[in-house]
């Protein structure tokens, strides 16, 4: 197997990337959120790159100092249930003998459905996750209401300045939408949010469709800072 190969970002619209692992891991404090994202860039970099069909490993540090969210790019669900079984708990091991009282808060599996990325390319200093719940399993509407933001983006008639990409993914239950949204900082994020009081997009009805679309149960919108980014050395 390779070795690890240390990245600034996961190449997240890659067309091979069959299915995508988020979770999100309460650690505290800010000390044992440093202390925890260590220990995880010690455990991988102490062993080969599990297997090929890992494409991506990626850790967020939550803005509120105490949360880590792990997104995983993987080819199929197969590869990740034999990481599962053979690759992972040596690793969680480790990680918890170096901070131990991790509360693991669950794991869920998405699809990429669409990304819109602009052309000037940065480097993000700010993740924004916006986690849509529905109602129950919809999958025609999940993809309705990602095309729904499209639209509303596409037809704003003043976008806000700062971000850099976002990356929609349905979850596989059919139950949730998750962006994973770049900015250029968390300021620029918050000066998009105040510019409109109500999301980041103009008073449109495109946006008001979206905010009012039927079906959707809540949204959560979290700030993250990317912290490590792996891939296989190959």
């Amino acid at each position: 197997m390779p070795a690890v190969q240390f990245t600034s970002r996961p190449e997240l619209a890659r067309p091979d990337a069959g299915t995508v692992k988020v979770s999100t891991w309460d650690v505290g404090t800010p000390e044992r959120q440093r202390r925890t994202i260590e220990a995880i860039r010690a455990a991988w970099a102490a062993r080969e790159w599990p297997h090929p069909g890992l494409l991506s490993y990626s850790v967020l540090a939550g803005e509120d100092g105490k949360t880590l969210l792990h997104y995983s790019q993987w080819t199929d669900e197969s590869v990740h249930r034999e990481f599962a079984r053979t690759g992972r708990d040596e690793r969680v091991a480790e990680i918890d003998a170096a901070v131990p009282g991790i509360e693991r808060l669950g794991l869920r599996a998405f699809e990429l459905y669409r990304s819109g990325v602009k052309q000037d390319i940065r480097e993000p200093g700010c993740v924004v996750i916006v986690d849509i719940e529905l109602d129950g399993p919809d999958p025609a509407g999940q993809r309705d209401w990602v095309d729904a933001v499209f639209e509303a983006l596409e037809s704003d008639p003043a976008p806000r300045p700062g971000g850099i990409s976002a990356h929609f993914h349905v979850s596989t239950d059919g139950t949730r939408v998750l962006n994973y949204a770049e900015w250029e900082s968390a300021q620029a994020h918050v000066d998009a949010l105040a510019a409109s009081g109500d999301g980041v997009g103009s008073t449109t009805p495109q946006w008001h469709r979206v905010q009012n679309h039927p079906g959707l149960k809540r949204s959560t919108v979290r700030r993250y800072t990317p912290a490590l980014s792996l891939a296989s050395g190959l």
